[in-house]
């Protein structure tokens, strides 16, 4: 038999065994798999240097709006899947408080605004909550999807293609309305809402001083086993789907639904001094009409006809 070791340099032996049998740390497991932890290294490493869109728009409108401008709202929610839709609210001279509550309880970023008075002037509002700044915007031509029963279809929550005119780089006022469009129109990447596909086009384009906005749908020839045929894409072809509507803006704010002007439109007409200028024509043609009706009767007084001889020739 062997000579018994000592009780110390039993305990050093039994330490440097455990020491040497240690299993190695396991990885953390995820719905995708088993982490190690230079992948999660490497994930910080991304997620510092990795820029993540989390825009969210707020989209609502005030009271007493007509059924065409609410369907419009409508077909601008289904087009953006990542905002959030509210209930109607007051257009009252604190609507900007309140818009900017809602956008924080909602946890939003920006805001669409649809406002009506007199149930026949539609009014856009644009804004970056809650600092600004924010665009009132006059909306003219407007068609919805239901109403133009156009033959184009996307699919529901994809992502569009943003395009604007050459016009949007001139001035500094249409540089800052382009990057509020960009902002709120492009819908984030990865969106738990959005498909990953492009099959849609936002054109955004200025003529007179308006913004015109067309949605099309990009449209490739297929064969029957739905794969593109040799030379498809040349043949890609673009169909509107809608809805269309036309934007001339009026007051750009530096503060969220008010604050000081940065810019205003001096060639916007409101459409209450349109009206009043088509009521004053129409006042005009019946001044006209009653002026010539007295001019009338006093060339007939002037100007009296002579007797007739015969007038009285077959009366009893």
């Amino acid at each position: 038999m062997g000579k018994k070791r000592k009780h110390s340099e039993a305990e050093a032996a039994t330490r440097e065994k455990k020491e040497e049998e240690v299993a190695p740390e396991r990885p953390k497991r995820t719905l995708s798999g088993w982490k190690e932890k230079k992948d999660d290294q490497v994930n910080q490493t991304e997620s510092t240097t990795f820029f993540r869109n989390k825009e969210k728009v707020l989209v609502t409108c005030s009271r007493r709006i007509s059924y065409r401008y609410r369907h419009l709202m409508l077909n601008v929610v289904d087009l953006l899947p990542h905002c959030k839709k509210d209930s109607k609210i007051e257009s009252k001279s604190s609507n900007g408080a309140t818009l900017n509550e809602l956008v924080e309880l909602k946890s939003c970023s920006s805001c669409v605004f649809f406002e009506c008075r007199k149930g026949k002037d539609l009014y856009l509002w644009m804004s970056k909550c809650p600092n600004g700044p924010s665009v009132k915007f006059l909306v003219n031509a407007v068609h919805t999807m239901e109403e133009l029963k156009l033959t184009g279809n996307h699919l529901k929550g994809s992502r569009p293609i943003l395009t604007f005119s050459s016009n949007f780089d001139k001035d500094a006022h249409w540089k800052l309305l382009k990057e509020m469009i960009t902002q709120i129109f492009g819908i984030p990447k990865e969106h738990r809402k959005s498909k990953p596909y492009h099959d849609h086009v936002f054109v955004f384009s200025i003529v007179d001083d308006h913004i015109w906005f067309r949605n099309y749908q990009i449209s490739v020839p297929h064969n029957e086993s739905d794969k593109v045929a040799r030379g498809g894409l040349d043949k890609m072809t673009l169909v509107e789907v809608g809805p269309r509507f036309c934007l001339n803006p009026i007051k750009i704010f530096g503060g969220s639904f008010g604050g000081p002007t940065l810019y205003e439109n001096p060639f916007y007409i409101s459409p209450n001094q349109i009206r009043a200028l088509e009521k004053k024509k129409k006042a005009g043609h019946y001044v006209k009409k009653v002026k010539a009706k007295t001019r009338r009767k006093m060339h007939e007084l002037d100007n009296p006809l002579e007797a007739d001889e015969f007038s009285e020739m077959w009366k009893e």
